[in-house]
């Protein structure tokens, strides 16, 4: 039985091979894990669905894959495997290899070079050597083999030689529908100025990498800073700590910053939106969802918190401790790193002040925020000693104005400096 890689969910197309925890000729049972797909930000276990032995292996740790791309071959114990699905004893086999020709689905090799040959039609007149089984393929799908370069004995055509041609259609058809060609990046060989170590690219690394140049390039960013007294709410987190501990939460200063955005974002809706570039549409969100950025072993990572707006203080507390570790230990789902309204960055546990946090697309804004620190501040005509903590509020200037910025960070400051400790009460 020849297994493919399934859809893992929504969005989920596509991955990295991680780790293949058995190797060909291994006996398994149904059901056991085979191998591991890092796919976006989040880590799959991949089963077989029956058990047998492993006669085949198609990939390796490192390779990209996508839905449908044949990762392993079991051979079925037992009688099952003389009436497993798909496969029959009268069926022509491709002498050359096992795979099936689902080129659509697999990716084409980096080093491929993207040009067409002319027909090379043999000087003997006669088709090009081939197999009668693939023979068959190329005829069903209308493929003119003298066309294809054979890499076997004598210039023998195999499957990956007619897979590699198609996937060359495929890229060049790909780069026709392009309208605006992109310079190819060019690697630099640092080796030459002295010792280098090079480590691949996670697919995490990748998707925020492209996450950030694509919001980066696309919005106008502008960043507005500020400070903000939050002496009072570490006054009253003391009195209310272990109370909170006692029930399974942890009261830190994000769900106060929670509270406080939410409050500001009803004041100010437009931080609350996303703009539609198709249709040119400002799109005003109703309800509260909060992205929480998280730092983490293998990057950053931003599950939502919903309905931030009907949840109580000790609520938020408990779900953002259970949702910080289940996002260290990649077991977040997709659905839910979506449908975020405004994101949350806060630097405050690891250092530093004020910095410019980039934009969650299709967000409009982001908030960061950095350490506290103890500063002299004149309170009541007197100087007093007080914990100020830095603000910064990025927003898109396409959707957002200055001024309006500035209002949003001085009515959060507000917000953030007049909490009522029977906000806090269980």
């Amino acid at each position: 039985m020849d297994v493919r890689l399934p859809r893992l969910g929504e969005g989920a197309d596509s991955g990295t091979v991680s780790t293949i925890f058995v190797k060909e000729g291994d006996t398994v049972k149904k059901d056991q894990s085979i191998l591991e797909l890092e796919s976006e930000k989040a880590v799959a276990s991949i089963p077989t669905p029956v058990a047998g032995t492993i006669s085949k292996i198609y990939v390796k740790d490192g390779d990209e894959i996508k839905v449908g791309t044949l990762i392993f071959s079991v051979a079925e114990s037992g009688a099952a495997a003389a009436s497993a699905p798909g496969t029959s004893a009268h069926e022509p086999e491709i002498e050359e290899e096992k795979e099936p020709i689902a080129v659509a689905e697999e990716s084409v090799p980096a080093m491929m070079p993207v040009t067409m040959e002319e027909p090379t039609k043999p000087a003997s007149g006669f088709p090009p050597p081939a197999s009668p089984s693939l023979r068959k393929i190329a005829r069903e799908m209308g493929l003119d083999l003298t066309k294809v370069r054979g890499s076997g004995n004598g210039g023998r055509i195999l499957m990956s030689d007619v897979r590699a041609y198609i996937q060359r259609l495929q890229s060049l058809g790909a780069q026709a529908a392009t309208p605006a060609a992109k310079l190819a990046p060019v690697s630099i060989d640092f080796s030459k100025w002295g010792k280098v170590e090079k480590k691949k690219m996670t697919t995490l690394r990748k998707t925020i990498s492209h996450k950030m140049v694509e919001s980066w390039t696309t919005i106008p960013h502008i960043t507005q800073f500020d400070n903000v007294d939050v002496t009072d709410i570490f006054e009253m987190r003391k009195k209310f700590v272990k109370a909170y501990e006692k029930k399974g939460g942890h009261l830190t200063l994000t769900p106060f910053i929670m509270k406080a955005v939410v409050e500001t974002l009803k004041k100010h809706p437009m931080f609350n939106a996303s703009m539609d570039e198709a249709t040119e549409e400002i799109v005003y969100k109703n309800y509260y969802n909060l992205g929480i950025a998280i730092d983490t072993e293998q990057g950053l990572i931003v599950p939502v918190i919903r309905e931030v707006d009907k949840r109580s203080f000790l609520q938020l507390s408990i779900e953002l401790q259970e949702m910080a570790e289940r996002t260290r230990q990649r077991k977040v789902s997709l659905e839910e790193m979506q449908g975020g309204t405004f994101t949350i960055s806060n630097q405050g546990g690891i250092g530093g002040a004020h910095f410019t946090p980039i934009i969650n697309k299709p967000e409009v804004a982001i908030l960061g925020i950095g350490r506290g620190s103890l500063q002299a501040v004149v309170k009541n005509q007197k100087i007093q000693q007080r914990m100020m903590v830095p603000l910064a509020l990025s927003y898109d200037h396409r959707v957002i104005d200055g001024g309006n910025a500035a209002r949003f960070i001085t009515d959060l400051v507000g917000a953030l400096q007049n909490f009522k400790i029977s906000d806090l009460r269980i």
